[in-house]
């Protein structure tokens, strides 16, 4: 954004010269022009003057050796011609002069038509072409010849071409003037948007772990920016607030839920054996509903913990963690005739939340025995690489459509087609939370032999 917002700044000065440069080289290219044309106009006036005693006297060679000194010293050729010959000249300093071009010869029509010379078109520093002046001689008021100069333009065209180049010197010494004052302004304007963009980044880790969102703090830069930040922070502190009180609700609520949940399973167990055949066939859903409650209300409350947890990630011996979980719940597998297979290999330490490799090997491992086949296999994969630490738990169960895999981590989701299996849909976004925490990623895919694949990275010590 700084290079952009100097861009803008440095464009707008370009405009600014060039807006004023412009003009400025032009009125110089003219002043000095005018400032030939008025020496020149004043020579043909004075040869104008000369010619006109040996016009009357016919001897118009008189003027030659004046005419020869003046183009000797001036390099400016000279010719004299009558009214009734325009194209042929009574006397010339040179032989080489250009009267019968047709510009010439309007120019000279002009003169003896009784025109004085008007200033020439404005020329510019590339161009070569001579400065040509035409004055009528007059005698007794008639004009009885005419007296062209020719007067070449390399001195004014060099003056014209200095002045524009010290121009062009003072522009890039005003633009570069502007880059140094513009720098310092823009950083000083960018200031709190740069300080915003940090606070927004630190915003959310801050929010997902709990930890307090730290100010901005913008001290400097225009006011309605350091406005900004302030608002800013205030917002982020509401937010922080809110959350965090959501987060006190769901725990104190999970919580004090507990008891009278217990309280209720405990009075309906007792009803065992109290009840007739039909109402006893409510008591067993009764007592399977409490037992889903307090399996919500577990996942709540493991949900809350990793949520406000300001605890920092530790290194975690990933190895010794994965081969704990899979003895923790080999007899479950075993239960339902499934095989929990570990493949890859030693993977060695990684960042995670205390206890996170533990919650979220639980939480893949009891979905995975949830969905899959009788018989079948649940592969636990850990490998390391570039960094990381991957580890995928892939069972062999109905999988999802690929339309419902990135909803699968989203709070109490729950596929159609799984409604009639036990549970919150609180298991995946728990893992999300957790991976998030260390800035990993959670990725599920449908393996091409069926089932789902969750695979975890995490930064690997």
């Amino acid at each position: 954004m700084r290079s952009r917002l100097l861009g803008v700044v440095l464009a707008l000065i370009v405009l600014v010269l060039v807006g004023l440069g412009v003009p400025l080289g032009r009125n110089v290219a003219a002043a000095e022009q005018q400032e030939m044309f008025l020496d020149r106009l004043t020579d043909t006036s004075r040869f104008a003057s000369l010619a006109q005693r040996p016009l009357i006297d016919d001897s118009p060679h008189l003027l030659r050796p004046e005419l020869e000194r003046y183009d000797e010293l001036y390099d400016i050729g000279v010719a004299v011609v009558a009214r009734d010959a325009p194209t042929v000249p009574l006397v010339a300093s040179r032989n080489d002069l250009a009267l019968g071009d047709p510009a010439v010869q309007d120019l000279v029509s002009k003169a003896l038509a009784g025109r004085l010379p008007v200033a020439p078109a404005l020329f510019t520093p590339w161009s070569d072409a001579k400065v040509v002046l035409a004055e009528p001689v007059l005698v007794d008021g008639e004009v009885r010849g005419a007296v062209i100069t020719f007067s070449p333009t390399a001195k004014t065209r060099f003056e014209v071409l200095a002045w524009w180049a010290l121009l062009l010197a003072g522009s890039l010494l005003v633009l570069a003037l502007a880059v140094l004052l513009a720098l310092p302004v823009v950083r000083w304007t960018l200031r709190p948007v740069q300080a915003l963009d940090e606070a927004t980044g630190k915003l959310l880790a801050a929010v997902v772990s709990g930890r307090p969102v730290p100010p901005v703090g913008a001290e400097s830069g225009p006011p309605e920016l350091r406005q900004l930040s302030r608002s800013f922070d205030q917002m982020a502190a509401n937010v922080s607030d809110v959350l965090a009180a959501q987060r006190a609700f769901v725990a104190d609520a999970s919580h004090q839920l507990r008891n009278p949940l217990t309280a209720l399973k405990l009075r309906l167990s007792n009803l065992e054996g109290h009840v007739d055949g039909e109402g006893e066939v409510h008591q067993v859903e009764a007592l399977s509903e409490t037992d889903r409650l307090n399996r919500i209300l577990d996942e709540l409350l493991a949900m809350a913990r990793a949520e406000s947890s300001s605890v920092d990630p530790v290194p975690v011996d990933v190895d010794k963690s994965v081969a704990a979980r899979l003895t923790a719940w080999s007899s479950a597998a075993a239960a339902k005739d499934v095989h929990l297979v570990l493949d890859g290999e030693r993977v060695g330490m990684a960042l995670v939340p205390p206890r996170g490799v533990e919650t979220i090997l639980d939480a893949l491992l009891d979905n995975a025995l949830k969905f899959t086949a009788e018989g079948t296999l649940i592969v636990v994969d850990a490998r390391k690489s570039d960094g990381v630490v991957r580890l995928s738990v892939a069972d062999h169960g109905p999988g999802l459509q690929p339309d419902e895999l990135e909803r699968a981590t989203d709070r109490f989701w729950r596929s159609p087609a799984h409604q009639n299996v036990p549970g919150s849909g609180l298991g995946l976004s728990i893992v999300r939370l957790l991976v998030e925490r260390v800035e990993g990623t959670v990725q599920l895919e449908s393996p091409e032999d069926g089932g789902l694949k969750v695979v975890i990275e995490l930064p690997a010590v």
